[in-house]
């Protein structure tokens, strides 16, 4: 690893997210270490990570560990300093939370608080926290704010609102802490090249990989999950940001760790537009020239109406705003969804690029 280099360490590196995070800082000229206990991700995706990153992958060093293992954690921070921790490890289904509350509790807060204990004992007080808009509950109004009231829809939800609130008491108790919270909408898309992206195992608890493996034959029809909401087509409203702006909002997070004032801050990450679930099918059916067959079914336990972000404050302190148009976005998830990567692979047919997290 280059010794210069800022060394951050990712928990849920082998994630949809995390390692899109991972390509996008070895890029940046950081060196990274990545963790995850490959519940729902595969270690393939860190190893197309080093390839997409060329000359820069030689920074790039994975662990497989559980959080909840501190033996292990403690092991990793005494054998190596890290500059700062981007943390995405946990478990993410909003229906499942509902279903499974004490999984989500014991894997999201115990994984947690460990990780923060072993960080603290190390001396790493550098910390920027994957959190999420479902924090902002059933907001009254649109856009969301950073300073919105509080509340959580679902077990899921809350193991984020929670985490938030413990990082913010962390900070009150000692400012040495340098803290960021992004909460952040509903990612989509892949790497342009289609050879990392989310292919979850099992049933898709987002809703560009389950349009993309209708698209693919995978599965015989898009379910869509309530379409009585009050909304302009009765489905439901989110925030679409392709994840490597995403990836990048995280990278402009760093940065700002180095700003003095920063103690424990919040920033919300989005395009700033709702966009509904038959207007995202609509736009990936006329990208791709192909119909994708719909099957409507209730609201989901724990889902909300509309959900947009105000992106005002992470575009003002962060210096940071979105890249990748709603078009471009579709555009590159119907590249993604085609199978084929700039590799000659086809993801769809392998079972170990899956790489949700």
């Amino acid at each position: 690893m280059t010794d210069m280099a800022q060394k951050i360490l990712v928990t849920g590196g082998a994630g949809y997210i995390g390692s899109h995070t991972l390509l996008q800082l070895l890029l940046g000229g950081y060196a990274a270490v990545g963790v995850d206990n490959l519940d729902n991700s595969s270690q393939v995706a860190i190893q197309r990570v080093q390839e997409l990153a060329g000359e820069y992958g030689q920074n790039l060093s994975f662990h497989k560990m559980d959080l909840r293992d501190k033996p292990a954690l403690e092991k990793l921070f005494a054998s190596m300093k890290f500059d700062a921790v981007i943390h995405f490890a946990g478990l993410k289904a909003v229906g499942e939370s509902v279903a499974k509350p004490l999984n989500y509790y014991d894997n999201n807060l115990s994984g947690t608080i460990t990780l923060l204990e072993v960080m603290a004992a190390h001396g790493c007080k550098r910390f920027v926290f994957s959190s999420s808009a479902t924090v902002y509950g059933w907001p009254k109004e649109v856009p969301c704010t950073e300073e919105f009231p509080l509340s959580a829809a679902s077990p899921y939800g809350r193991t984020k609102l929670f985490i938030e609130e413990i990082c913010r008491d962390i900070y009150h108790s000692d400012s040495e802490w340098k803290i960021i919270l992004l909460r952040y909408f509903n990612p989509v898309g892949a790497h342009p090249s289609g050879y990392i992206g989310e292919d979850p195992r099992g049933v898709p608890n987002n809703l560009m990989p389950f349009v993309q493996q209708v698209a693919v034959g995978r599965r015989p029809a898009l379910t869509v999950f309530g379409n009585d909401y009050s909304t302009k087509d009765g489905t439901g409203v989110r925030d679409y940001i392709h994840v490597l702006d995403l990836a990048d909002g995280h990278i402009a997070a760093l940065r700002k760790l180095s700003d003095p004032s920063i103690g424990c801050e919040v920033y919300n990450l989005g395009t700033g537009k709702g966009t509904s679930v038959l207007e995202i099918v609509a736009s990936f059916e006329k990208a791709s020239k192909q119909k994708i067959p719909l099957v409507m079914a209730g609201r989901r336990p724990g889902d909300t109406e509309t959900v947009y972000a105000s992106t005002d404050k992470a575009e003002r302190e962060l210096k940071w705003k979105i890249q990748i148009s709603k078009q471009e976005v579709v555009r590159l998830s119907r590249a993604s969804s085609s199978g084929k990567t700039s590799k000659g692979r086809f993801l769809e047919s392998h079972g170990n690029g899956r790489v949700n997290g």
